[in-house]
């Protein structure tokens, strides 16, 4: 009897950790290298493509994703954004102490790694570092298989105007279930995260992808006429929460993991 009921708490006790495992929130680190020209460009993606992603992989870190504007021009400036999934903070330290330690590594990024200051392989570096939502605290790389050039991906930012209502339009996700509806009408979202740490706080963001342009405007569409999307908006717990709205498109490089 007591044999079988050790065995019975071990494989409940076996069971919780599991599913603590399942639902740990990943965080998100999404760089994105600013260039003023196409040389820049190129270098930047032999970087990535021969060096960085490569070596994650090394370290188990799968499903980087790398991502260039639809558009250039004003509003857009020539950048490649890079999304890199970590099962937590410290993976933020460690991961560039590790890469630092890779000959392979170092030997492939050489050229980027010391470019000479007059000729750089970017103007800048930004970031923005990312908690999962509750809701989905796993990054769910995107099934589209269409051509690549053709496909949106749609990076939005929403700010508002305190911690409260930022607060509030998280919750207004998760709880109130927009990351459900999303989930429902096939928006293929790779992620939703809270701002850590960025520009433009406080702010989430969270990414949606399409196979193209004409996909992209039925889903919201959709979306817009869901009576569900009608009781969600129209809730009293969820009013002027979001300050601004900022939306990006963006397609996969071919060396992109989805």
């Amino acid at each position: 009897m007591y044999k079988t009921a050790y065995i019975s708490v071990l494989l409940l006790l076996l069971t919780i950790n599991t599913y603590s495992q399942a639902q740990q929130r990943e965080y998100y680190q999404l760089k994105t290298y600013l260039m003023d020209t196409e040389e820049q460009e190129n270098t930047t993606d032999q970087y990535l493509s021969k060096a960085l992603l490569p070596a994650l992989k090394k370290l188990n870190i799968k499903n980087v994703g790398v991502f260039k504007p639809r558009t250039i021009d004003s509003l857009n400036p020539r950048s490649i954004k890079v999304l890199i999934p970590m099962k937590g903070l410290g993976d933020l330290e460690t991961i560039e102490t590790k890469l630092q330690k890779d000959k392979v590594y170092m030997a492939a990024a050489k050229d980027f790694l010391d470019a000479p200051y007059k000729n750089p392989p970017y103007s800048r570096v930004e970031s923005v570092l990312l908690k999962a939502f509750v809701d989905m605290p796993k990054m769910k790389p995107s099934p589209l298989s269409g051509p690549r050039k053709d496909r949106i991906y749609e990076l939005r930012s929403y700010e508002s105007a305190t911690e409260a209502k930022y607060i509030n339009k998280v919750d207004m996700f998760n709880k109130g279930g927009e990351v459900n509806l999303f989930d429902n009408l096939g928006f293929n979202a790779v992620f939703y995260g809270e701002v850590l740490s960025g520009a433009t706080m406080p702010n989430l963001m969270y990414m949606t992808t399409f196979e193209n342009q004409a996909s992209r405007d039925a889903h919201w569409k959709s979306f817009s006429d869901s009576p569900v999307w009608t009781k969600i908006k129209t809730d009293p717990n969820y009013q002027n929460n979001v300050s601004k709205n900022v939306t990006r498109f963006f397609y996969p490089t071919e060396y992109s993991d989805y």
